[in-house]
């Protein structure tokens, strides 16, 4: 055998050597190195759990607080929107002319409703109650507002029709 052949078959020895040694021993210690830092970051979940569940429960509290606060009891945002407009409509001369079923678009795990309705009456009293249905009682965004004027034939009177378009997350 000469030199050269002796240098190949050592580098060649040494290969399979060093393959040898990664799948019989690095390859177990790489997977035991996962394994340690997986079973690390449970035991910091662990050792936070009694935090976050104070957190959440605060966190609850909160949210049943907001609920309340913006009038959203345990029915529908339907049930809530149509209970806050007629309360409304009630104590500033506006009538409910229509009020349709929501649209509803699912996008991944988002439910979009949209809900449309038609209320009648002068200008500031819509005003308000748009303003109210948007800031105080947080039911959605309104993202269309479509006043028109209208002319009553039989007693040659004008009033405002107005269209909502209120979009809610949910």
């Amino acid at each position: 055998m000469t030199r050269n052949q002796k240098n190949i078959a050592l580098i060649l020895s040494f290969i399979l050597a060093l393959v040898i040694c990664y799948q019989l021993a690095i390859i177990k210690t790489l997977e035991q190195k996962e394994q340690y830092n997986a079973m690390s970051k449970e035991a910091v979940l662990f050792k936070n759990a009694p935090k976050q569940l104070s957190f959440l429960k605060q966190k609850e509290v909160y949210y049943d607080s907001l609920l309340t606060k913006y009038q959203l009891d345990g029915s529908s945002i339907q049930n809530n929107l149509l209970k806050v407009i007629n309360r409304f409509t009630r104590d500033n001369n506006i009538k409910v002319i229509n009020f349709l079923e929501p649209h509803v678009i699912e996008n991944d795990d988002l439910v979009i409703k949209t809900y449309e309705f038609v209320l009648e009456g002068d200008y500031n009293s819509i005003n308000k109650l748009i303003y109210q249905l948007e800031q105080q009682t947080k039911f959605g965004e309104i993202i269309n507002l479509h006043f028109e004027k209208k002319k009553n034939f039989r007693t040659g009177k004008y009033y405002l029709q107005t269209k909502v378009l209120l979009r809610s997350f949910g």
